[in-house]
């Protein structure tokens, strides 16, 4: 919007991003007067001949969630690519940690949907008279009495009782609210491309540890591939320097034979990796969730199921509080959405960068030790059911 405005709701969602859309779409559906903020354009209509190189591995627990708003039938009837296998190894193939679903008793392990499709089909089914597009929030008011003033770039303002920053890694609002962050940077890059392989991909992801960092292969809808090649900086200008022709003899070389030739790719998109967790999720008045709360290591694909948890719970406790007449806006109720989350979060957090810490070794003995202990997990039953658990959601 460009002329000046202002309003008044219950709550306020602040990023029009897929966790922002999904948390403001639930507030919608659970009865509240929520506005949806973004400072960009709407996402533009789905384009079938196009394919976002952003992709998330979406899990059955978060795709009850999308469901649940009546969002999910919107990703399915556009695009998205159901994975019935993961394998993960580092040395060699023939010692994978391997994931079925039917092992587990589901019908899929998840879904690699593209962001785009996620966000078309959750700015679908948003009533477009709750969403701001193009509205740039220049700062946050936490009035002592409660509530908060969103002042807009344009001009005018939005009183609301509640801020929900859905903004990302580098959340102004949460700077402005006080919550402090601890951040550190893995020092390396992913780099993401789509890639049309030799061996079709049976629905299934593959991943190899590497010294450097993990190599994942995630099955598209049109038969190709989505790599997320986790590489350490200092690597990085020499392998963006390569052709396309060496870089898939690479990738070939890297598969060990899993995927055969690889015979094109798109271009290669890049992002910066680190690590980040606000120190509180909640003031009265304001919350965090998504990565305006946390930022995972993408090696287990967690980093948008963890943030559709946020949403989930959030709206989930401040039904709870409505319900029995609390103040929902206030810290009592946010605390508890704080609490439940957080345990999740750092669970998560710490197993990730835990992995990636490990797996990022030359010494030959420590590969040895690591590739057995991901055959022996293989056979520990009890331990893939623990692990097929938390991927499950």
């Amino acid at each position: 919007m460009s002329e000046s405005r202002s309003d008044s709701c219950e709550i306020a969602v602040v990023g029009g991003g897929v966790i922002g859309a999904a948390c403001a779409l639930a507030l919608h559906r659970a009865g509240f007067d929520v506005r949806l903020l973004e400072r960009g354009s709407p996402p533009p209509a789905f384009d079938a001949s196009t394919y976002d190189p952003r992709v998330y591995a979406i899990s059955p627990a978060s795709a009850r969630f999308l469901d649940s708003l009546g969002a999910w039938a919107g990703v399915r009837a556009r695009r998205a690519c159901a994975y019935e296998r993961m394998e993960v190894w580092n040395l060699a193939p023939r010692q994978a940690l391997g994931f079925d679903a039917a092992q587990a008793g589901v019908p899929d392990l998840g879904w690699i949907v593209e962001q785009s499709v996620l966000l078309a089909a959750l700015w679908q089914a948003l009533p477009q008279e709750r969403v701001w597009a193009g509205s740039a929030v220049e700062s946050l008011s936490l009035p002592a009495q409660g509530g908060a003033v969103l002042h807009l770039a344009e001009g005018g303002a939005l009183r609301t009782h509640l801020v929900v920053s859905a903004e990302g890694r580098n959340a102004r609002l949460r700077e402005q609210a006080g919550l402090g962050i601890a951040a550190w940077s893995y020092r390396q890059t992913a780099l993401v491309s789509h890639i049309e392989t030799e061996v079709p991909h049976h629905m299934a992801a593959l991943q190899r540890f590497l010294p450097g960092g993990p190599l994942a292969f995630l099955p598209l809808a049109d038969g190709r591939r989505s790599i997320v090649w986790s590489v350490p900086d200092a690597r990085l200008d020499a392998l963006l320097e390569l052709a396309p022709e060496a870089f898939c003899t690479l990738l070939e070389q890297t598969a060990q034979g899993r995927v055969g030739r690889v015979l094109g790719m798109t271009a290669i998109a890049r992002f910066p990796l680190r690590a980040m967790h606000a120190q509180r999720y909640v003031r009265p008045g304001f919350a965090v969730i998504g990565d305006s709360a946390h930022v995972v290591h993408p090696l287990a694909g967690q980093g948008a199921n963890l943030g559709f948890g946020d949403a989930e719970e959030l709206v989930a406790t401040l039904v709870e509080a409505r319900a029995r007449g609390a103040d929902w806006g206030g810290e009592r109720a946010l605390r508890h959405y704080e609490r439940a989350r957080r345990s999740a979060n750092l669970e998560m957090l710490a197993l990730t960068d835990a992995l990636n810490r490990a797996f990022r070794t030359d010494s030959a003995l420590i590969n040895r030790l690591l590739s057995i202990g991901l055959s022996g997990v293989d056979h520990f039953t009890l331990a893939k059911r623990w692990l097929a658990r938390r991927a499950l959601g």
